[in-house]
C-alpha cells in the first residue's frame, strides 16, 4: 500500500516497530548509516525424515541446511552449500528456521539483523555430518544494493560524446523504465546467476544527448557495454579508463548480437564543448557515489538516479 496515492491511500498509515527505530539510531551515532548487515546465504528446512538421515542428523527437530550462498557476502568466506546450521549464537536453530530470542520464536536472520557492521556471530554446523565452530564478522552484502533504492545520493555516471552510461540499478530502472528484456534479465538475476562475480556492475547506455557526433545511435540505447577496443568493462572504472586512453577510435560492443558502436575521437573531442554547453553538463563523470547536496543546481544533462 506504500505504493498508493490520491484517494485510495487517505487515512493509509504504517508503523515502524521500535526495534527498528533503536537499531536506526544506534548505527547513526557515529555520523554515518551502515545499513542493515546480513549473512548473504539462503537457508532451507530440514523436515523430511529421509534429508535428515541424509545430513547426519537426529530426529530432535534441529537444523537447516545452506541452500545458497553468496559469494561476495560475509558467509560466502565461511559457509558452504551444504552445511547444516545447528544453532546461531547459541540458539537452536529449529528444523523450519526459526530460533527461540527473547521468550518469541523468530526467523533465524532476527539474530543478525539486531547486529551491526563489525559484529561477529557464532554458528555450530555440521559439515560432511562433522561438527564444526565457526565465526562470521557480519558485514552488508553489496550486491543486494543494486536491487534496493536509495536516497539522497548523487547518481554514477559517465557522459562521452553526448552518450550517458550508468550502472544498472533499481532506481534507474524506475527512472528511465526500461522494459529491454535484456536488462531485465541481467537485474532480476543479478544475484542469483551471480553475475556480480563477472559484472559488479552492469553498464548500460541509458540516454544519449543528440549531437552530430553521435546520430544514428538511437538503437543502442538500453543497451549492455561489454567491451571497449577489446578491453572487458566490469565496473564504471574500466568506461571511464578505456575512454581516457589516447585511441583514434573507441569500438564498443554490446552484449549480444549485433555490430559495434564506434566513436571517433578526434569527433568526440571536438564535440565536447559543444554538448557540455547546450546540455548544461556541469560534470561529465561521476564515478563514486556521492551525497546530494543541500542546495543541487538542475541540469539537463544530469542522468537520473
Amino acid at each position: 500500500f506504500q505504493g498508493y496515492s490520491g484517494d485510495v491511500a487517505q487515512g493509509v498509515a504504517y508503523m515502524i516497530p521500535t526495534p527498528v527505530i533503536r537499531r536506526f539510531l544506534t548505527d547513526i551515532k557515529d555520523g554515518h548509516y551502515d545499513k542493515y548487515v546480513d549473512l548473504g546465504l539462503t537457508p532451507g528446512n530440514l523436515q523430511n525424515p529421509a534429508q535428515r538421515r541424509y545430513f547426519g542428523l537426529p530426529d530432535d527437530g534441529r537444523g537447516v541446511v545452506v541452500r545458497t550462498v553468496i559469494e561476495a557476502g560475509p558467509a560466502g568466506r565461511v559457509l558452504k552449500e551444504g552445511d547444516v546450521l545447528l544453532s546461531i549464537d547459541d540458539h537452536a536453530i529449529a528444523s523450519d528456521g526459526f530460533v527461540e530470542l527473547e521468550g518469541e520464536r523468530v526467523e533465524m536472520p532476527e539474530v543478525v539483523e539486531r547486529k551491526f557492521k563489525g559484529d561477529k556471530v557464532k554458528f555450530e554446523i555440521l559439515r560432511d555430518k562433522k561438527p564444526l565452530t565457526l565465526t562470521i564478522e557480519l558485514d552488508t552484502v553489496w550486491p543486494y544494493q543494486v536491487q534496493a533504492h536509495h536516497y539522497d545520493t548523487r547518481p554514477r555516471y559517465v557522459v562521452y560524446g553526448g552518450l550517458i552510461f550508468q550502472p544498472l540499478s533499481l532506481d534507474l530502472l524506475d527512472a528511465y523504465q526500461i522494459s529491454d528484456p535484456r536488462v531485465r534479465h541481467y537485474f532480476d538475476y543479478y544475484i542469483l546467476e551471480q553475475l556480480y562475480l563477472q559484472h559488479p556492475d552492469i553498464i548500460v547506455l541509458t540516454n544519449i544527448l543528440p549531437d552530430p557526433t553521435n546520430t544514428y545511435l538511437g538503437p543502442y540505447r538500453s543497451s549492455i557495454v561489454d567491451e571497449v577496443n577489446g578491453k572487458k568493462i566490469a565496473t564504471l572504472n574500466d568506461l571511464a579508463q578505456a575512454f581516457a586512453e589516447a585511441s583514434d577510435r573507441f569500438v564498443i560492443k554490446m552484449i549480444g548480437q549485433g555490430p559495434p558502436l564506434v566513436l571517433d575521437r578526434k569527433e568526440v573531442e571536438s564535440a565536447r564543448e559543444r554538448i557540455r554547453t547546450r546540455y548544461n553538463v556541469i560534470a561529465e563523470q561521476n564515478l563514486e557515489e556521492q551525497p546530494v547536496a543541500t542546495k543541487a543546481t538542475a541540469s539537463s544533462g544530469t542522468p537520473h538516479s
